[in-house]
């Protein structure tokens, strides 16, 4: 056998769970971005999203509060914008300045869509039981917004420590799921 031993703190790479994302929320009048990696889909129908939201990071306050939020899917375009997001605290900054970003109003939800993202899901938190362990939410889809124009969108998977992935070629095969 050729593998090899790996250390445990660098097996999120291998697990990675999707596209990197820029959860937006509003709270007392002041929406913000987060840069947000930990999530995964639970459910097809209605569509469940799980995330973890740190409870140092000043989005929290606001996901527990108000129970809603946006997830927006950058692409690889947009990955100065990510980095710069994850990398400053919505305490200090006004991400959507400071980065060039665009809020657009949601239709469901108080926080704001952005407008460079090529979808924009709108979300409410429908179970908190793991959050104060794992900072978990349970969010449900309500509202799915695409940009028609995005045929092939190339979006940005983080790897740890700085390192990320361009989702590259879409392959079809044969699958018996609806």
């Amino acid at each position: 056998m050729a593998k090899r031993s790996f250390p445990l703190s660098k097996v999120y790479g291998l697990l990675e769970p999707g596209p990197v994302v820029l959860l937006t929320t509003s709270h007392r009048g002041s929406a913000n971005v987060m840069t947000m990696s930990w999530h995964t889909m639970m459910e097809f129908d209605p569509p469940l999203v799980g995330c973890v939201v740190s409870g140092n990071d000043f989005s929290f306050t606001a996901l527990k509060s108000t129970r809603q939020c946006v997830l927006n899917i950058p692409t690889v375009e947009l990955a100065s914008n990510v980095v710069g997001c994850g990398n400053t605290s919505g305490r200090q900054v006004d991400k959507f300045k400071a980065f060039g970003l665009t809020p657009v109003p949601a239709s469901r939800v108080a926080p704001p869509l952005i407008a460079e993202c090529y979808a924009s899901l709108e979300c409410r938190v429908v179970d908190t039981r793991l959050m104060n362990r794992y900072n978990f939410f349970v969010l449900e889809v309500l509202k799915a917004w695409i940009d028609p124009a995005s045929k092939n969108p190339r979006t940005l998977h983080h790897k740890g420590r700085g390192a990320f992935m361009v989702a590259g070629e879409t392959i079809a095969l044969p699958s018996k799921m609806k």
